[in-house]
């Protein structure tokens, strides 16, 4: 699972068996783990995050998108 981001108390990752599927990042925190899509920027599943923090955690997505899509291809593409 390799780690592309931390960010607060958020740890962006992917699983290595992820590759079948559109670009992607897991986010976690403690318990809980959100899957979001990357083009468009869009949660798949919440993971159990209340609505503040998924704002929260879109936008630190949407900061660092470039930075993620690029850990996915060079992680994925090679």
């Amino acid at each position: 699972m390799p780690t592309v981001l931390r960010d607060g108390p958020y740890r962006l990752f992917f699983y290595a068996g992820d590759r079948e599927e559109p670009p992607h990042i897991h986010v976690e925190r403690e318990d809980k783990i959100a899957k979001i899509w990357l083009e468009p920027i869009r949660f798949q599943r919440s993971g159990g995050f209340k609505r503040a923090e998924i704002g929260r955690i879109q936008k630190v997505v949407s900061e660092h998108h470039a930075e993620l899509l690029e850990a996915w291809h060079d992680y994925f593409d090679r």
